[in-house]
Formats: C-alpha cells, sequence, structure tokens
C-alpha cells in the first residue's frame, strides 16, 4: 500500500539537495566561526553566504537575519525580546485569536508578568480586521504581532494593511511566516514589517533551525545568553550545516514559488472535485480566495475527527486535524474556535490536508475517493 503525506504544514520531508548541502559541510569546514584561524574563517565564510542568501529572499540587509533554533525561538526572541526593551515606552501588546501556540503561550507568560495582551477576534473566514487593530492601537502598544498565514486553516492576514497603519507609531510590527514563507513574495520593506519569524522545516530544509529578521530600528533584548554570537542577539555557536541546508531550501523554494503556487491550487481543486463527484457534503474551513495554496481545511458534517483520522491512516494517508503542536490533544481547535464559536459542529469534524514535496495529482485523487469511502462509512 501506498503511503501518502498530506500533512506538509506539520513537517515536510527534507530535499535531497539539502541532504546533499549538509552532508559536504559536516564533512568539510568544522571551524567555530568565532574563530579567527583559518578553520573558523572557512566557517565565517559560510555563515555569511546564508545569512546574505537568507535575507536576500525577503529584502532585508545582511545584518537583520538572527539565526534561531527554528520558528518557536524566533517567535520568542521577537515578542520577549522586543517586551523587554520597550518596557519603558509602554506594556501593550496586540495579537489575533488564532496565532500559533508559540506567540500565545508567550504572550500568555508576558501578561502574567504584568503585561497586557489584546487578543483579536477573527470573521468566520479567519480573517482580523484592520479596523480593529486601529481601534486596539494605544499611545502605550509596543508590538503589533500577527501571522502571515495561519496553520490550521491557511488564512493569509492583511500584512500590508497592518504595517501601513503602523507607521508612525512606536509599536513594532511582527509576522510569524512559518507557513507563509516559500511560497508568498514577502518583502520586510514594502511590508512595513519589523520583526519576522521563519522555520526550515516547513520548507523541506532541516529541523532545529530558523531565523528572525529584526530590523536595524528594532530594540531587542536576548533571551539566550552566553557568548556574543549574532550580534549579541542570540549566543550559541551557530549550527554551520544545518544553516548551509537552510539556504538551499531557500535557494529552492525560491526558484520554484510559482510553479508550487500552481500545483497547490490544482490539488485543491482536485480533492474538492473528487469529493463533490462522490457526492461527500462538505464545507471550506477559511478564506476560498485569501489563503496559502498548500493547506486545505474541510469540514465533514456527521463524522468524528479521531475516527476520520485513524480511518484514513489506515488507507495509507496522512492529515491532520490542526497543528502539529497540539497533535493528540482533546482541546478543540482555537482556530476554529475563534471562527465559528466553541459550540460549533466544525471542532468534532475538521480535517486539515497540506501539500508539498512528492505529492501528486493522482495521490490527491486517490485521497479524495478514500475520504468518500470513510465518509460514507461513519455517516452510515
Amino acid at each position: 500500500m501506498e503511503r501518502i503525506y498530506l500533512d506538509h504544514a506539520a513537517t515536510s520531508p527534507i530535499h535531497p539537495r539539502v541532504v546533499d548541502e549538509i552532508v559536504t559541510v559536516m564533512n568539510g569546514p568544522f571551524g567555530n566561526p568565532s574563530s579567527i584561524h583559518s578553520f573558523g574563517r572557512e566557517a565565517r565564510q559560510l555563515l555569511d553566504q546564508a545569512r546574505t542568501g537568507i535575507a536576500k529572499s525577503i529584502g532585508s540587509k545582511f545584518n537583520e537575519i538572527i539565526f534561531t533554533s527554528g520558528g518557536t525561538e524566533a517567535d520568542n526572541l521577537a515578542i520577549t525580546g522586543v517586551a523587554k526593551a520597550m518596557k519603558s515606552k509602554g506594556k501593550h501588546i496586540i495579537t489575533s485569536m488564532i496565532e500559533h501556540h508559540a506567540v500565545l503561550h508567550i504572550c500568555e507568560q508576558l501578561e502574567k508578568e504584568g503585561y497586557e495582551v489584546t487578543y483579536l477576534p477573527v470573521n468566520e473566514d479567519g480573517i482580523i480586521s484592520v479596523a480593529d487593530v486601529k481601534k486596539a492601537l494605544r499611545e502605550d502598544t509596543i508590538l503589533v504581532t500577527i501571522m502571515y498565514g495561519n496553520n490550521e486553516v491557511g488564512t493569509i492576514q492583511p500584512i500590508k494593511e497592518i504595517g501601513e497603519v503602523l507607521k508612525g507609531h512606536q509599536a513594532y510590527f511582527h509576522t510569524d511566516a512559518v507557513q507563509a514563507y516559500g511560497l508568498l513574495e514577502i518583502d520586510v520593506s514594502e511590508e512595513n514589517i519589523d520583526l519576522l519569524s521563519v522555520s526550515a522545516h516547513k520548507i523541506n530544509g532541516p529541523k532545529g533551525i530558523g531565523f528572525l529578521y529584526a530590523s536595524d530600528d528594532v530594540k531587542l533584548e536576548a533571551t539566550i545568553f552566553g557568548g556574543e554570537q549574532e550580534r549579541k542577539r542570540r549566543a550559541g555557536t551557530e549550527n554551520i550545516p544545518n544553516i548551509i541546508g537552510f539556504l538551499e531550501a531557500v535557494k529552492i523554494s525560491q526558484q520554484s514559488m510559482e510553479e508550487k503556487r500552481k500545483q497547490y491550487f490544482l490539488f485543491k481543486e482536485k480533492l474538492k472535485d473528487v469529493l463533490e463527484e462522490n457526492e461527500v457534503t462538505f464545507y471550506q474551513n477559511g478564506s476560498l480566495e485569501q489563503s496559502l495554496p498548500h493547506v486545505l481545511n474541510l469540514s465533514f458534517p456527521g463524522t468524528d475527527v479521531e475516527s476520520m483520522l485513524v480511518n484514513l491512516d489506515l488507507s495509507g494517508i496522512a492529515v491532520s486535524s490542526g497543528s502539529a503542536c497540539t497533535a493528540g490533544s482533546i482541546e478543540p481547535s482555537h482556530v476554529l474556535v475563534a471562527m465559528f464559536g466553541k459550540d460549533s459542529e466544525r471542532l468534532r469534524n475538521s480535517i486539515r490536508f497540506s501539500f508539498g514535496l512528492h505529492n501528486t495529482l493522482e495521490q490527491i485523487e486517490y485521497t479524495g475517493k478514500e475520504v468518500a469511502k470513510v465518509v460514507n462509512r461513519l455517516r452510515s
């Protein structure tokens, strides 16, 4: 039985070219990039090369890229780093109710430390209102953190418009772009973004590496202490093999972005077409138009999400009920609660399909037919 992986929003397989780059570096320069001798300089050259290439991908400067252990650390550094550095100017933060837990949980921690957080609602498409951002903005607001694209339902937020609202205000603008990076063109200058988080393993890179873009203008306190790496903003010897692997994944994603967008939108349409052909009743959670190309979240009335996941896994199909960070949790999706309310049936019958490397149209067609069989079996 062929196994079909449709959970790329949780993590993605490493691209073969990325593996080759990592292995080459692991067998090559091993010096500490902070050392001044020739071994250290070789490693530093690779680090500079990666920082330059990654900065170019979002239109930032070389020295505005901070390498981290992944998206969670990047989010934590952005939010806590700004909160600590800006506390003399205010303790008010604005975020949304549908953020990744890497953002929500650090905001909750800051509330315990005396900060005030405003959690903006979303409409039934999972989109926040720019007017709500304006309304929530105060003189003592120091940070607005809104995700670029949602990891559960794929909704893209009005990032550029929010950036416009914040022009001239003291508040910095942070966006968790973990799901959007590599599939959408992002320019931090054009969109007035001050801080941006990315993780390599979502774009066919290695786990354990990510970056935080932090504009030169941003006041940011370090949250990890030790050496003076990353311009004193993130201590710890840099992971050169993973960083070079990350750079290769970035190159591939930038080169194939348009092709992947077209392919994944085609996958979405094919999956929905097959379900309709098999007379399956379903609803799409999230915006039809304003959506990440690789994420499709569907509600199947009359079914149970756990039974659906188990039955599809037995058919060789890997999908999920939402964020991988809450896998196995009996708690309903906070994203769907924000969109539809805590009593909605969609909380109990929604499945996330997310596409990526190695997926084919034939796999999507097979998945649609298997989903139809499972849904009809559960409903009967």
